[in-house]
């Protein structure tokens, strides 16, 4: 079980919880609330990657996704039902990039706390990073809070990590209108029943249909529900509530 985060780290925490939830869109704060929660869930899944038949070998070579998630052209080569080509599709109806992701982490991240990490632990976060959007689209859920929120809660059920899960729920804190609650709990359902995606073949799986591999995967059909992407004013007296509890909480325990 792990252990309290420290004054320090529960500080960063605070801060970025705040500005979360003043701007549910700014990216860096995901990351820097995960990295704040992470104790040692990127060891513990280096450890289980190097023990996965699929997943070992990646480890083991250094499989790097990034080039060719980046490469536009060679995505747009694929097969119009494949996942390179759904992939691409579900990036242009973001506005985002896979760079862009990057850029989000290299900004939320002290990279001092980085550079430090074991070559495999370093590569399990970057990988895990680097394939969000892929799990995006194999679940089918958006880039919206509801649909953030539900992945984000199919990830806790595949990894286990603190702050993914905590992520979740102050993801269905924001988005939470009628049958929110049951979306993200079968996101985590989903989760718990799918392959662990963390050690898939994601290359060799781009230019296959994506039904294909998402029976593969073990994911079922995506869930119907409607975006949430601006505050309503329901949204907006919320995020003012929670901003007055989390400003409580950083009284008590300042940095």
């Amino acid at each position: 079980m792990p252990s309290a985060p420290p004054t320090s780290t529960f500080a960063t925490l605070l801060d970025a919880t705040r500005a979360a939830l003043a701007d549910p869109g700014d990216t860096k704060q995901a990351f820097r609330i995960a990295d704040a929660l992470s104790f040692d869930t990127p060891a513990r899944l280096a450890r289980r990657m190097r023990a996965s038949p699929t997943g070992g070998p990646l480890l083991a070579r250094r499989d790097d996704l990034l080039p060719v998630l980046c490469d536009r052209a060679r995505l747009e080569a694929m097969p119009e039902d494949s996942l390179g080509r759904a992939y691409l599709r579900f990036l242009d109806s973001e506005g985002i990039t896979a760079a862009g992701l990057v850029q989000a982490s290299m900004d939320g991240v002290d990279a001092t706390t980085v550079d430090g990490l074991d070559p495999d632990v370093r590569w399990m976060r970057e990988r895990m990073r680097d394939t969000h959007d892929l799990w995006h689209t194999v679940t089918g859920y958006r880039g919206d809070l509801l649909g953030e929120a539900s992945l984000l809660a199919f990830t806790f059920a595949q990894t286990g990590h603190p702050g993914v899960g905590f992520l979740a729920g102050l993801g269905l804190v924001l988005g939470n209108l009628p049958g929110a609650r049951r979306l993200v709990t079968r996101g985590f359902l989903r989760g718990r029943r799918a392959r662990w995606l963390p050690g898939v073949d994601w290359l060799a799986l781009l230019p296959r249909p994506l039904d294909e591999v998402r029976r593969e995967l073990g994911i079922d059909e995506p869930p119907a529900y409607e975006p949430v992407r601006e505050r309503t004013p329901w949204l907006a007296r919320r995020l003012r509530a929670r901003r007055t509890s989390v400003q409580a909480a950083a009284a008590l325990h300042p940095a």
